[in-house]
């Protein structure tokens, strides 16, 4: 029996996605005092690279913590607003269809994974982080579109000079 490159394509476009899902339902479980050392690490290493950069540089490390922390929930969505649309395109789903099942997708993941750190010792949901998530997701979104768009403009300008 064979298996065409486009079968295994949507394959792993799916698997992508399933296996980004479970990064961010990892991350979520972790606990309060794990969750604050990891993004603890992350903001002392940026702190350490500006003032590399520039000495006299003051900054609030509590508040770039927090920054870091949203940003955290933005860029994961991001990707999985990306991985989403890709896997959706790979089944052969019509681009508006994509573009609003991506969204219901990573939207209602968003929602069940704040839902989830309910269960998660000192962590709770919060509705501004569904927010992040979602925007993070639509910004995604918004990327492999234009980022298509670009792709196909360039083969269209190659196949006329050609």
């Amino acid at each position: 029996m064979k298996i065409s490159n486009r079968r295994i394509y949507r394959f792993l476009s799916w698997l992508a996605v399933i296996v980004w899902m479970a990064v961010i339902f990892y991350l979520s479980s972790q606990a309060q005092e794990e969750s604050k050392r990891l993004s603890s690490t992350i903001t002392i290493n940026i702190a350490y690279t500006v003032e590399q950069i520039n000495p006299n540089a003051m900054f609030n490390t509590a508040r770039l913590n927090h920054i870091v922390r949203k940003n955290a929930h933005f860029i994961s969505y991001l990707i999985l607003g990306i991985l989403t649309m890709q896997a959706m395109r790979r089944s052969g789903v019509s681009w508006s269809k994509s573009i609003v099942y991506s969204m219901l997708l990573c939207v209602t993941y968003a929602i069940s994974d704040e839902w989830h750190q309910s269960f998660v010792p000192g962590r709770g949901p919060e509705v501004r982080d569904v927010g992040i998530d979602s925007v993070g997701a639509i910004v995604g979104i918004i990327i492999y579109v234009l980022g298509n768009k670009i792709r196909s403009t360039i083969a269209g300008l190659q196949e006329k000079s050609a």
